[in-house]
């Protein structure tokens, strides 16, 4: 298996100990609730230990929620998103199977989950006290939550409405869409991700390019699905730390560090 795809599986269980409450239909409850963790982690799953901190910045924008997303943000940047989060996960997992794949730079797109975060995750939350992100887009909460709490509770059935069924419709667009388009949440719609993008420049988790060893060969770039060049901007907002392009340079010159 690959590596990267083993830390994602494996934080993917760290963050979800609880499987067995897939089968009973209920949720974990405990102290650590009270805890974020780093990946778009619903709050709901029913495996979840932890809070998911989109969640959490919904219900109240606090110091903690607050301090929890710039301090991971500043050390990892979107690191997480590359081997933490289990959406990204899932994603990783459809694209690797046989299908025609577009490479796309998402150029205007990509600007997208900003728009996200701040209506929202900030302000229709803040005017209307609803967690709207939650409620009405994210694909996360409905794979991991909504999905198996339905299937294990007869009394959430019968109350299925046209809310759920728009989620479901962007979940299935995102799965879809996973098959032939690398990310494609994590690059257009995804809050947690803008948030830490804002952080890739930054952060002590970061590409770095040996232009001594650095022959211009361009086959970082060519192993890029996003169409960024890890040469002139390998800590663009966009990349979420994959580590194709290090894979991918023969001469050693790139590098994943702090």
């Amino acid at each position: 298996m690959d590596k990267r795809l083993l830390a994602q599986f494996i934080f993917f269980l760290l963050q979800n100990p609880f499987l067995k409450n897939f089968f009973t239909g209920r949720i974990y409850q405990g102290r650590l609730k009270h805890v974020c963790t780093p990946g778009l982690n619903c709050y709901s799953c029913p495996a979840a230990a932890m809070s998911c901190p989109i969640g959490a910045a919904q219900h109240n924008i606090n110091l903690y929620v607050s301090g929890f997303l710039i301090t991971v943000g500043l050390v990892f940047g979107r690191f997480i998103c590359g081997f933490v989060c289990p959406m990204g996960w899932v994603q990783d997992l459809l694209y690797r199977i046989k299908s025609p794949k577009l490479i796309l730079r998402l150029r205007y797109l990509r600007y997208v989950k900003y728009v996200v975060l701040i209506l929202f995750v900030i302000i229709l939350p803040m005017i209307f006290g609803n967690p709207w992100f939650c409620a009405y887009i994210c694909p996360s909460g409905t794979l991991f939550a909504a999905i198996p709490l339905i299937a294990a509770n007869d009394f959430l059935r019968e109350l299925i409405g046209m809310q759920f069924i728009l989620k479901l419709a962007i979940a299935i667009a995102v799965v879809v869409l996973s098959v032939f388009i690398l990310r494609i949440f994590c690059r257009v719609l995804c809050p947690l991700g803008a948030i830490y993008g804002l952080f890739n420049r930054i952060a002590f988790m970061r590409m770095g390019c040996d232009t001594d060893k650095c022959v211009a060969c361009g086959s970082c770039s060519l192993a890029c699905h996003i169409k960024i060049d890890p040469v002139l901007e390998p800590n663009s907002p966009e990349c979420f730390r994959c580590g194709d392009c290090v894979k991918a340079c023969k001469q050693k010159a790139k590098s994943l560090r702090i």
